[in-house]
């Protein structure tokens, strides 16, 4: 099957209608509605799966629509699961503890996932800043580190690399990657720190008395839902699910077909929704539908329109200049905007293909290209909302919390402004060959500590001249 270039068209207008339709005045109201979104995602998605299916095969369509149902069972389960978990009490919103806040989260994200993580912190982050006027940075930075990057040192941590897992990446390969985590996370809280100190010191008197003296010891509720956590962590680990290639190939069983890996998931979801204690869900964490109805109803028409994008992918894979670096930025650009998990699958495949560069192999695929895909897919899935399932929940989530996010556009902007030179200096310093790429990466973190450093300095500046103590 050859695909042409107006072949990504659908997905283009996918990606535009999430951008576009929000910010235009009369629109945006009719785009809020579930509905609508479901509209568009169908009206696009649906006549791209019956083209391919006519043009490529019902298996074609068929995977991409057991990939969703896949990625949607984890996040579902994952986000009512954490729903039943509050961390109670209110302590005081400082720059300290909401870099402990995400810092934390950032090392439970490659254990419980990205997912687990973000929806596990971002109510009781969100409540301990609800007197501060300034809050879009902390819920930007909590999809950076704790919905993202945190997730990059095991399989469970984010779905690009469990498939890496599936295709018989070793569990324990990933640690190989400490030194970019603690590099990228590093970096990101130091520039949040100094980034939230700056506003600290902006915010109104009256906000932070109220802070300071609304202030309750921390506690936690419904703990007996981290036993769901396990649940579907080791399901996430252990258990099988449709054995696409069985079915495809048509060499299933009965058991080929048995989705047991999503059951397990469900149903611990189902019974951490019933046994749990209804107070603690919809009055302390304010538990609405709504975070995860947005991401089902975007991502089924981001699924459907990117897969002729995939495919076309493929057929140019043999024209790109493939080598560590151009591994990365092809793996994390298209992991931006094409959903991490896919983009993996595609370039680890391509990985396997190509000239070797000599080395250990890793699956069947070079080492020295399988990390960068890794750091790509992962890191670079915070670039946009749509890069990464989490991304969309947290913003509903800090949407109906009253926080004001920015939009689709405004949001890479912040990204481009303060994760991106970040993963460039890690590119520089980690990837790239020759001394002189890694004497360019030192620049580029002297430069950004200069930045932490210069709104320290006018943070400390501000509060001489209005202290707020």
């Amino acid at each position: 099957m050859h695909l042409e270039w107006w072949s990504v068209l659908p997905f283009a207008a996918m990606l535009a209608s999430i951008a576009v339709l929000p910010l235009v005045p009369a629109t945006s109201h009719w785009w809020e509605r579930r509905s609508s979104q479901l509209l568009v995602a169908l009206g696009l998605g649906l006549p791209v799966a019956a083209w391919m299916w006519v043009a490529g095969g019902w298996q074609v369509v068929f995977a991409s629509v057991v990939e969703y149902a896949q990625f949607i069972a984890l996040l579902l389960s994952l986000f009512v699961v954490s729903g039943g978990i509050f961390l109670k009490g209110d302590i005081r919103a400082t720059p300290r503890n909401n870099a402990i806040f995400l810092a934390v989260g950032g090392l439970i994200a490659s254990f419980v996932g990205t997912t687990g993580a973000a929806m596990l912190l971002i109510r009781p982050l969100l409540a301990t800043n609800r007197e501060r006027r300034y809050r879009v940075h902390t819920v930007l930075y909590t999809i950076f580190i704790v919905a993202n990057c945190g997730g990059l040192l095991t399989p469970l941590g984010d779905p690009p690399l469990f498939l890496g897992f599936l295709r018989g990446v070793p569990f324990t390969w990933t640690f190989s990657l400490l030194p970019e985590y603690l590099f990228v996370n590093g970096m990101l809280l130091i520039s949040y720190y100094a980034l939230d100190s700056y506003y600290y010191a902006r915010e109104p008197a009256a906000a932070v008395a109220a802070d300071e003296t609304d202030i309750e010891p921390l506690g936690l509720k419904g703990a007996f839902n981290f036993a769901f956590f396990a649940v579907i962590v080791a399901a996430v680990a252990f258990v099988p699910s449709v054995d696409v290639e069985a079915v495809e190939s048509g060499h299933a069983t009965l058991m080929s077909w048995i989705p047991l890996r999503e059951i397990l998931m469900l149903s611990a979801a189902a019974a951490s929704f019933l046994l749990g204690d209804r107070e603690t869900r919809f009055v302390d964490n304010q538990f609405t539908w709504a975070p995860i109805a947005e991401v089902a109803a975007l991502f089924i028409g981001i699924f459907l329109t990117m897969i002729p994008a995939l495919h076309y992918l493929d057929e140019v894979a043999g024209q790109l200049p493939l080598n560590e670096v151009t591994f990365f930025v092809f793996t994390g650009g298209l992991s931006s905007m094409l959903d991490n998990a896919p983009t993996y699958a595609t370039f680890f495949e391509m990985a396997g293909q190509v000239a070797h560069p000599g080395g250990a192999t890793v699956a069947g695929v070079p080492e020295a290209y399988l990390v960068p895909i890794s750091l790509g897919a992962v890191l670079c899935g915070a670039i946009t909302y749509i890069g990464n399932g989490p991304n969309f929940m947290v913003k509903s989530v800090a949407d109906a919390d009253g926080v004001d996010m920015p939009s689709f556009g405004g949001y890479m902007l912040r990204s481009f402004q303060h994760l991106v030179p970040v993963i460039t200096a890690m590119v520089l310093l980690f990837l790239a060959p020759g001394a002189w790429w890694r004497v360019l990466g030192v620049v580029v973190v002297v430069a950004l500590l200069a930045r932490d450093v210069r709104l320290l300095t006018r943070s400390r500046r501000l509060h001489l001249a209005d202290p707020q103590e």
